[in-house]
């Protein structure tokens, strides 16, 4: 496809979800209808479609409301042929993304969604990775708060050191420091259905377990072990940490992010995440209660009864979700902090204005999408990451729009 002759810049596919909604609603506070963004609004429902856009008022009178059938190959052909973009929020991806991904590829239009499903980027990347270099379509996965901030915080903190040093960091950590909102329902959805995944397929189970399994294959070994499970004093700060929730899908991003970038960040790179919990028995403790939450959460996904009672207790209904106070006082921060060769360190804070998984979120996809559709970037058609992809673009782009600050020093 000729990107310059598509008829939109970015369209939104699933605006009638909840967080498709809170995408669309972003894109129109931010960028208006028909000014210097050209973006649409896509379903399978012509009817929510519309009431969505009524209920905006007048500001999206004139926005595009474009209709598709998911299932049906022509139809999705038809619609990604109309745009540079597609911004999708439909998961879980493995279930319900694949065709979109493939029509993308086919068109050579550009792509991005919030996956956080390493089972399923790999299938992509193995069935239409070749394709997509051909077609010039640029496919981004975990553009969400899995992975950016984390993705972009590395990023961050290796420029930096090569300003500041002349080398990269080749061991990285990072600790959440506080976050208020938590995961969203489709992120659990997306943990319960790769769970079910795995206990069909050992295949699936090595690309969830494996550090390394969404690098290239001449990029899939390296120091790093499997992510942590338990309590882990962190000896450079006198805390200690609990494994965190998105660190099976952020660390191999990054991971990944570094092989595609080749090993900018060192051949040796290694890269952890988890949750500080404070000092003393306290900190423990608090470590410890977290470790059996997740412990409990990956149980009831490999029992079929006590996973549909979780899915029915704790997943928001479609469409549901917090509302505008709870997603406005919510919260996350974080310090990446790394260690060269050498023994010098940097560290980079990075502090989200929104919870994490509904408010951040969209504003982060949001600015994503546009990215792929409007900036210069120094990559081709591929499956990329948000760093090896929009690096530079985005340390301009989430802090000046999306309520993200990434700030870089030498020391806690």
């Amino acid at each position: 496809m000729n990107q310059s002759q598509a008829e939109h810049d970015v369209i939104v596919w699933g605006a009638t979800g909840f967080t498709g909604r809170l995408v669309a609603e972003y894109l129109l506070e931010r960028y208006g209808i028909g000014k210097t963004l050209r973006w649409a609004i896509a379903g399978r429902n012509q009817a929510k479609l519309d009431e969505l856009r009524v209920g905006w008022g007048q500001a999206a009178a004139d926005l595009p409301v474009l209709v598709a059938d998911a299932h049906d190959p022509d139809s999705l052909q038809a619609l990604v042929g109309r745009t540079r973009v597609m911004i999708t929020t439909v998961g879980p991806y493995a279930k319900y993304g694949s065709e979109l991904v493939a029509a993308c590829v086919a068109n050579g239009t550009h792509y991005c969604d919030l996956a956080g499903e390493p089972q399923w980027m790999r299938k992509m990347i193995d069935r239409h990775g070749e394709e997509a270099k051909t077609s010039g379509a640029r496919i981004v996965h975990a553009c969400g708060f899995d992975s950016v901030p984390f993705d972009i915080a590395v990023y961050c903190l290796q420029q930096e050191a090569q300003r500041k040093y002349g080398e990269p960091c080749n061991r990285v950590k990072m600790r959440v420091r506080a976050m208020k909102g938590g995961a969203s329902g489709g992120t659990v959805a997306s943990i319960m259905n790769a769970i079910e995944e795995a206990r069909a397929d050992r295949d699936i189970a090595r690309v969830l377990v494996d550090p390394y399994s969404l690098c290239p294959p001449d990029a899939r070994q390296g120091p790093d072990k499997r992510d942590q499970s338990g309590p882990l004093m962190d000896e450079d700060l006198n805390v200690w940490t609990a494994p965190f929730i998105m660190a099976g899908v952020n660390t191999k991003i990054v991971r990944r992010s570094n092989a595609l970038m080749d090993a900018a960040y060192g051949p040796d790179f290694s890269y952890q995440e988890a949750m500080s919990t404070g000092p003393g028995v306290k900190g423990y403790l608090k470590a410890m209660q977290i470790t059996v939450a997740l412990g409990g959460l990956m149980l009831a996904g490999s029992i079929g009864v006590l996973r549909a009672g979780m899915q029915k207790l704790f997943l928001p209904k479609p469409g549901e979700g917090p509302g505008p106070e709870a997603r406005e006082k919510g919260f996350y921060n974080f310090i990446t902090m790394g260690k060269t060769g050498s023994g010098q360190t940097i560290t980079v804070k990075v502090r989200g204005d929104r919870d994490p998984g509904y408010g951040s979120t969209a504003k982060i996809l949001g600015e994503c999408g546009v990215c792929l559709a409007l900036d210069d970037l120094p990559v081709e058609g591929g499956f990329w990451t948000p760093a090896s992809a929009m690096g530079d673009a985005l340390l301009e782009r989430l802090p000046a729009s999306a309520g993200l600050t990434f700030t870089a020093g030498s020391g806690e």
